[in-house]
């Protein structure tokens, strides 16, 4: 009996909690399974599917109002929950107070007891179990304090907590150096936390430690083992004869590898053909790396753990060793490599009126990027004569984008397409520079045929019950379709459906209404935030977003172990391997492994973004007075946050410096509105900002309305200092202090505009 199973088992005849002997009776189990119930009893109690009680009784959490989830801890030092799985009559995360916390810290995997329930679905608790901390180790500055104990502070705010450190366990650290810690007790009951330093990252300035910060704070492997590194090195780099016995022969194909400049590893590769009834043929070939990764091995238990690739401005922190990803799974040109294949016939509706799944084996004709193929789709001369056997081929493979491209968008697929930024770096890592990356019509015909290659493999996963890893995006919580749609209307917009039945055309709608409009990168942004997270499942649940049925990750396992996965399990079908036992197992296992793809997929996201918005402080460090235009992208009772178009960096305008009025903050209209002037700033208005501070303790830019700033200038010059006499009306108050706080406010800020 599986752990599911007997879950399952256990939800439908059990009334409460129970010990091993009373479920082993109720559930009518001979007494030679015991072994078995206890083992998978523990793995449920691990994965906190049950609840193991002081008194050895098992029980389902959600009848207890327990729910396991991992919790995220604000600086300010509340929390919230993000569930594992949703309970009734709870909408989203669990919101956690203080006192409430009970010695969790910030990313440890958590029961909570749910105790209130709002009116509107939100819920508050209380943590009554750490069912695994979330790591054992975390970078700060070690520093000394004047009666000369050590300690250290860790970089990551939500930790709340110094980390002391015994005279010996210093490792030679110097105050203001960036080290690793790890944590040999952890604060409880009182007692502070205790560490041992176990790495000496470096001083803040020196380029580089930027970015190993990083990696340490959010518990990135940054090295590869020496096993699986030898491992991928007796791979080699030429594939063995005999592997490509039993493939399907694409050799004789015009196939060809389409990647960024940047690129070393190249792991797909199409081809298009027009096949006599007037249908195309499409060929999506993806580097074989499950022939190479076996099960159980270095370089699968090591890419299980990591999940995916991690890709930083100034370097990537790979799933595989370089010696696989640039050598056998590397599709190079001109030489004999392995695949795994998607064949599409498509119509002229781009519906897949049949496609086929193959091993198979290729040899890609060019190694092209994508700007080559957008100057030969624009008519560059020299590129065409260059290419000029392949010209045909990119014309056909842009006549297909087009089909496939009109079939999402009847569909209702949501396309933002909102530019993004790129980030130029100088030798020492420090950002030079932020442009706007060009996506021209080459990198869309690469994502349309990826995107149709994912759908169809999903689709063939689900129709033979395979065991596997879809990629699904559920359909937003209504609570939030119905605030969004709130704030929409008061711009004039509107998703012109029933808030119980709106679909992704809706949404799609909504941005072509946008599209080149000043509110559509806001809007965009705050209907992302609107929308779920998508996620790892092992239910086919559909793509809310793209609008699909089906959908998993096919296409490149050389940075995505999900892909792999799909791989394994296509291969394990195709070649009449999934056995009843093996079936079994992947029910078994497959679950856990969803869960943990996705957690390493949010953490690689994090940390990404987290490193990029660090360098961008950084960068305006030297543009304190300057003044730009932007637009606010979030709204919030301490102030608002505003975008810099020429940069697209994103600063912090304080309450404080909005000294001209008070200003009252209403929640659901995303505004922050004068109470005398009736000044309105609204999610997505264009304002004009001054750089009046880069914080970089905070790695925060602070800015200033330049309006509002020149009004006070004015009134300071010539009435003084004006303050308020107004009696406080109901509602959020988020500007107040004593008129000489005030004032000191008026002034700096006055004087930043001098």
């Amino acid at each position: 009996m599986t752990p599911d199973e007997l879950l399952q088992r256990i939800r439908e005849r059990v009334t409460h909690p129970s010990t091993v002997k009373d479920l082993m009776r109720v559930l009518k189990l001979p007494k030679s399974e015991a072994p078995g119930v206890r083992r998978a009893l523990k793995t449920l109690v691990d994965r906190g599917a049950l609840i193991e009680t002081r008194g050895r009784h098992f029980g389902v959490p959600e009848l207890m109002d327990l729910a396991p989830g991992r919790i995220t801890v604000h600086p300010n030092g509340f929390a919230f929950v993000k569930l594992d799985r949703p309970i009734d009559e709870v909408t989203g995360d669990i919101y956690v107070a203080g006192h409430n916390l009970h010695d969790a810290m910030h990313g440890d995997r958590v029961l909570v007891r749910v105790e209130h329930h709002g009116r509107d679905g939100r819920a508050e608790g209380r943590i009554v179990r750490i069912l695994e901390r979330g790591a054992s180790t975390t970078v700060g500055r070690f520093d000394k304090d004047e009666h000369g104990l050590l300690f250290v502070t860790p970089f990551d705010k939500r930790l709340l907590m110094d980390v002391q450190i015994p005279a010996g366990d210093e490792l030679a650290a110097q105050p203001g150096q960036m080290v690793v810690v790890e944590i040999l007790r952890w604060p409880i009951h009182g007692r502070p936390a205790l560490g041992r330093v176990v790495e000496i990252i470096g001083s803040l300035d020196t380029p580089g430690v930027d970015t190993q910060i990083i990696i340490r704070k959010h518990g990135i492997p940054d090295r590869h083992s020496e096993e699986s590194i030898a491992e991928a090195s007796r791979l080699g780099v030429e594939i063995d004869p005999k592997d490509i016995e039993g493939r399907t022969d694409f050799r004789g194909d015009v196939v060809v590898t389409i990647d960024g400049e940047t690129a070393r590893d190249f792991d797909d590769a199409v081809s298009v053909e027009r096949l006599a009834n007037g249908n195309y043929l499409l060929k999506v070939h993806i580097a074989d790396v499950a022939h190479y990764v076996h099960e159980g091995s270095a370089l699968d238990r090591e890419a299980a753990e990591r999940a995916t690739s991690v890709y930083f401005p100034e370097r990537a922190v790979h799933m595989f060793p370089e010696e696989l990803a640039t050598g056998l799974c590397s599709l190079r040109p001109h030489v004999d490599r392995l695949v795994q294949s998607a064949v599409m016939e498509i119509d002229a509706r781009g519906r897949v009126v049949d496609a086929t799944l193959h091993d198979g084996v290729i040899v890609s004709r060019a190694r092209m990027t994508y700007n080559e193929v957008h100057a030969v789709l624009e008519g560059d001369q020299e590129q065409r004569e260059k290419y000029r056997e392949l010209v045909p081929h990119f014309e056909r493979m842009r006549e297909l984008f087009a089909i496939l491209n009109q079939r999402r968008y009847r569909r209702g697929s949501i396309d933002f397409d909102l530019p993004e930024a790129k980030i130029v770096l100088d030798e020492e890592g420090q950002i030079e520079n932020i442009l706007v990356a060009e996506r021209n019509v080459a990198h869309r015909i690469i994502e349309e045929f990826m995107l149709v290659a994912n759908e169809t493999v999903a689709a063939f996963l689900e129709a033979h019950d395979v065991p596997t890893l879809y990629r699904i995006h559920e359909a937003p919580d209504l609570l939030k379709v119905e605030q969004f749609e709130e704030f929409v209307s008061t711009l004039g917009y509107s998703l012109a459906a029933p808030m119980n039945h709106v679909k992704p055309r809706h949404f799609q709608k909504l941005v072509e209404q946008l599209r080149g409009k000043p509110e559509e990168r806001p809007i965009a942004t705050l209907m992302l935030r609107t929308m779920q997270k998508a996620r790892y499942d092992t239910s086919c649940l559909g793509h809310f977003g793209l609008a699909a049925d089906a959908y998993a990750h096919f296409t490149s396992p050389i940075r995505r172990y999900p892909d792999l996965i799909v791989h394994r399990t296509l291969r394990e079908y195709r070649h009449g391997k999934l056995t009843d036992q093996l079936h079994e197992e992947r029910v078994e296992e497959l679950p856990e492994l969803a869960r943990h793809t996705s957690e390493m997929e949010r953490r690689a996201d994090e940390a990404e973004n987290e490193l990029v918005a660090w360098k961008k402080v950084r960068f305006m460090a030297d543009k304190v007075g300057e003044e730009y235009d932007g637009f606010i992208t979030g709204v919030a009772p301490f102030g608002m946050f505003v975008q810099l178009v020429e940069h697209y960096v994103e600063g912090l305008v304080h309450i404080s410096t909005l000294a001209d009025d008070y200003y009252r903050y209403l929640e659901r209209v995303h505004q922050l509105r004068g109470e005398h002037t009736h000044r309105v700033f609204r999610l997505g208005d264009p304002v004009r900002v001054q750089v009046l501070r880069v914080d970089q303790e905070r790695r925060q830019v602070d800015l200033g309305v330049v309006e509002v700033l020149d009004r006070v200038r004015a009134s300071e010059r010539h009435r003084g200092a004006r303050t308020s006499r107004a009696t406080p009306k109901s509602g959020a108050r988020v500007a107040k202090g004593r008129p000489g706080k005030r004032e000191r406010a008026i002034k700096k800020a006055a004087r930043g505009r001098k």
